[in-house]
């Protein structure tokens, strides 16, 4: 792997869950001079980089010397979140003589691909106190066993999956015992079972990411929708930092993969409560809107070959293409005409190639967190993103090309004035 690539592959491995993505971005984010900032304390408007975290979600920005009322401002947005299966809150079942852990599906997740597969356990554990502690069970704990061919002769002709019957890990042999699957995660975590009183907690593949194909132009690996956008977003606004006259924001949401709807998600106050503050105030914010743009960044689908008819036949994406600006006539993609010239500008800038994504007239298009800022915020709103294969699943496939490729234009549109 080249050294971007590699950085990448080490931020996916560290962040099985989105508050795992959030503490490893802050990490990062005061490696490069930025201070926390707590949110329920008066935050301090002068120049310089800070950032906060609520659960799952980040926000960080960085606001150049002279900054005032009505300053542009500039963000990349994403989330943090990927489809995967959650731990219910009473966790402990079983039958046959196994031992077996409750869950539930999280987002659209591609439920054949959780089969088979050697899969850890990561989350927060919450105190009595209030206080949450990270858990990461990293190595082999669960499984979700699929039924053998033997017993099943028509699984090839269409594999049809309950997720309330067929998706339940095995973690062990015996009978359940109530609180005891609670207890070897808190114990895992340094705790005593007795003082936790609450947990997210989901499983996550163990397979670590890899370069395929015969030239390695090909990266492998899980949560790349959207931890690669994460990652990117994190570097650009680090390298905007130093150059833009501009305040530059990075927001990781929370929950982009259940709708949004939530406190820490793309629907939520937060982005909204930010940038008001940062342009001045309510009063101010309308000026400083209006001379602002936002950059939507989530994965898009890569052209299948197994598959070509599920795209459209002029407007298909490759891996290593470069980004992909996503249109959608509906607005499902907040991308317009103007948005997309800013794109295709940063895209010149920094040097990168870049592709254009429509989907097919007869296959429902899926969305973002771009509408939802564009609708909330009135802010000129653009998506993009780098193509993959087998989106959803517990592990995905992108070129090796393409993160450096969304870093540089990225950080180009940050610091676009245009």
């Amino acid at each position: 792997m080249n050294g971007l690539t590699q950085d990448l592959a080490d931020f996916i491995t560290a962040s099985p869950t989105p508050y795992h993505a959030v503490a490893q971005g802050g990490a990062r984010l005061r490696a490069a001079g930025f201070t926390e900032q707590d949110e329920a304390v008066a935050g301090e408007r002068g120049p310089g980089g800070r950032y906060l975290v609520r659960d799952g979600t980040l926000l960080a920005w960085s606001v150049p010397a002279g900054a005032g009322p009505g300053t542009p401002i500039r963000v990349f947005a994403a989330h943090t979140d990927s489809p995967t299966l959650k731990v219910k809150p009473r966790p402990d079942v079983g039958r046959a003589g196994w031992r077996q852990v409750a869950v539930e599906v999280y987002g659209g997740a591609l439920y054949n691909s959780w089969l088979d597969r050697d899969l850890g356990l990561a989350g927060r554990l919450a105190r009595f106190d209030g206080s949450t502690v990270l858990v990461n069970i990293d190595r082999p704990v669960l499984r979700v066993p699929q039924l053998a061919v033997h017993l099943d002769r028509a699984v090839n002709q269409g594999l049809t999956l309950d997720a309330q019957q067929h998706l339940l890990p095995i973690w062990g042999l015996g009978d359940p015992t109530a609180g005891e699957f609670l207890a070897f995660v808190a114990g895992e975590a340094g705790l005593d079972p007795a003082d936790v009183a609450g947990h997210d907690l989901v499983v996550h593949d163990l397979t670590p990411p890899a370069t395929l194909g015969r030239h390695q132009e090909l990266l492998a690996a899980p949560r790349l929708d959207n931890l690669v956008s994460v990652h990117a977003g994190l570097s650009a606004l680090i390298a905007a930092a130093e150059v833009s006259d501009m305040i530059s924001v990075f927001v990781g949401f929370d929950h982009e993969e259940i709708g949004s709807d939530t406190a820490t998600g793309a629907s939520g106050p937060l982005l909204e409560n930010l940038l008001t503050w940062l342009a001045g105030g309510f009063d101010a914010r309308g000026q400083a809107f209006a001379r602002s743009r936002c950059l939507s960044v989530d994965v898009t689908h890569a052209a299948h070959p197994n598959y070509l008819d599920r795209h459209d036949p002029t407007h298909q994406a490759l891996p290593n293409a470069g980004p992909t600006l996503k249109v959608n006539a509906n607005q499902r993609y907040a991308t317009d005409a103007p948005g997309a010239a800013a794109w295709h500008r940063a895209c010149r800038d920094a040097g990168v190639p870049s592709q254009v994504f429509v989907g097919k007239n007869t296959v429902p298009c899926g969305s973002t967190v771009g509408p939802l800022i564009a609708t909330r915020l009135g802010i000129r709103t653009v998506d993009v993103g780098i193509p993959v294969l087998s989106m959803h699943s517990a592990r995905e496939l992108c070129g090796v090309d393409d993160p450096g490729h969304l870093v540089a234009a990225a950080t180009a549109f940050l610091i676009d004035a245009r």
